[in-house]
This record gives C-alpha cells, sequence and structure tokens, in this order.
C-alpha cells in the first residue's frame, strides 16, 4: 500500500482545513492500480468507522471526494474508492459509458473491485475494521447495494442515492447482513417504481433491515447539483438531497452506536 498526504484543499475544501489529513491510497486488485482517497478529523483519538463513497459513472472525482470530506467531518474515515483504475476517468457521456459497462454487464468483477476497496480500508491505522458502512451514488448506488449483497466483511450499513437498483441476475440470494436504506426520486426513468418493488421484495427475501425513501417530483441524480437536464431525467433536487443527507447520518449513527 502506497500513501501520500496531499493538503485537503487539492481535493475539496472542508471548514475547517487544519483540523483533516487526507490522502491518496494506491491499492491493486487484479492487476489494476486504484487510487482511493481518504480523509479523517486529525484533532480526534483513536479508531473509528470508515464509510466507502462509491463514485458515479465518471469515476472517483470532486465529488466523490468531497462527499468523503464530509463525512471526514461527521467522526468517520471517509474513503472513495476507485472502481476504473487510477486516472482512468470519463469526460463525456461516452466515456463514462466505456468505464461503466464492464462493471454492468459482470457484477461478480464489481463486486470482487469493491470489496477490494472495503479491505483496503479495514487496513488504515485510524479505521475500526469492524465498523465499515458504505454509500454510492447512481452507478455507485449500484455498487454499495452490491457491497451489502456480498456480505462484505465488517459491512455495517449501507445507503445509496439514485441508485441502479437491480440485482446481479445470475447471483444466488443470500441473507443481507447490513442495513439497507435507498433514497430514491420517485419519477428516476433509470428506476421506476416498478424497479423499487422488484428491489424491497428483494430485501425482504434476503432478510435484510431495510428502506426505501421514495422523493416525489424527483429524478435522476438529485444530490448532483450541477445535474440539469430534465429532458433526460437528471436534476439537482436541494429539499432531497437535504433530507437523504440526514437519512444517510441518521443510519450510521444507529448501525455504529
Amino acid at each position: 500500500m502506497f500513501r501520500g498526504h496531499i493538503a485537503v484543499g487539492d481535493a475539496h475544501p472542508t471548514g475547517n482545513n487544519a483540523r483533516m489529513h487526507t490522502e491518496f491510497i494506491e491499492y491493486a486488485h487484479e492487476g489494476v492500480t486504484c487510487e482511493g482517497y481518504l480523509a479523517y478529523d486529525a484533532t480526534l483519538k483513536g479508531r473509528r468507522p470508515a464509510v466507502v463513497v462509491c463514485h458515479a459513472w465518471a469515476g472517483q472525482d470532486e465529488f466523490a471526494r468531497g462527499k468523503a470530506n464530509k463525512l471526514a467531518e461527521l467522526g468517520y474515515v471517509g474513503f472513495a474508492l476507485d472502481m476504473y483504475g487510477k486516472g482512468r476517468r470519463g469526460s463525456n457521456n461516452d466515456e463514462n459509458s466505456k468505464l461503466m459497462s464492464p462493471f454492468v454487464h459482470d457484477r461478480a468483477l464489481l463486486e470482487r473491485r469493491a470489496n477490494a476497496a472495503v479491505s483496503e480500508v479495514r487496513k488504515h491505522l485510524m479505521v475500526d475494521a469492524k465498523q465499515i458502512g458504505a454509500i454510492g451514488f447512481c452507478f455507485g448506488g449500484m455498487c454499495a447495494l452490491d457491497l451489502a449483497r456480498s456480505g462484505a466483511e465488517g459491512l455495517r450499513g449501507v445507503c445509496a442515492f439514485h441508485a441502479l437498483l437491480g440485482a446481479p441476475p445470475s447471483r444466488k440470494a443470500k441473507k443481507i447482513t447490513a442495513k439497507v436504506i435507498a433514497n430514491h426520486g420517485y419519477d428516476d426513468p433509470m428506476a421506476t417504481p416498478e424497479h423499487m418493488k422488484t428491489f424491497c421484495d428483494e430485501m425482504t427475501q434476503a432478510g435484510a433491515d431495510w428502506q426505501l425513501h421514495a422523493f416525489g417530483h424527483c429524478v435522476h441524480a438529485f444530490t448532483n447539483p450541477v445535474a440539469a437536464d430534465k429532458s433526460h431525467g437528471l436534476h439537482y433536487n436541494a429539499d432531497a438531497d437535504q433530507r437523504s443527507w440526514i437519512i444517510m447520518k441518521n443510519l450510521f449513527e444507529e448501525v455504529f452506536g
């Protein structure tokens, strides 16, 4: 594991830079070098829970690193994983789709890559390895949910935001022990109310402690302030963004105590 400290301003400013330690961490998975971003409040003592942030389809970006910083401000270790590999990022829809597609079509690969990030963060000196959470946005929401489906070691709770909800088609159902919350736009064209119902049935059959929060008049990408394409079902919603973050905070306060 290779580590390098960076100034927090290089990633995403927080309210109090002097408190925040940030670093990029290289880790390997199946011959691919990945680069995660980790943040924690250096003024707090001792090990603490870690929350893995699963990025959207463009790859690990300022948005994902910003969420890791916000989690650090809540007293956790925030870790923005890297599904695609160091430096592999998309800059438009075509590039994003090409990066995401191998994982959508090979959910076993997705599961292994996401679990590699969990394994990496559990080794960090500031992390309580038995207290892991995960959040994810869009494609990353699917990654977070697949971590719950996989029974990732130490995973206590998962919160997905406007996720792709479908389970891996060929995966055998198994009991889900992590608590699961999906925050979802009711009018999301990428995961319709029918998809929501299928997801709820799946979680019930898996014995999960689950919740689904559907926000009315809300579409995909409602947490992303730059989303503004209603014709394709992508639009920011400030109320849903704020409410879903509070739901996430309540989940982690519950599972981490």
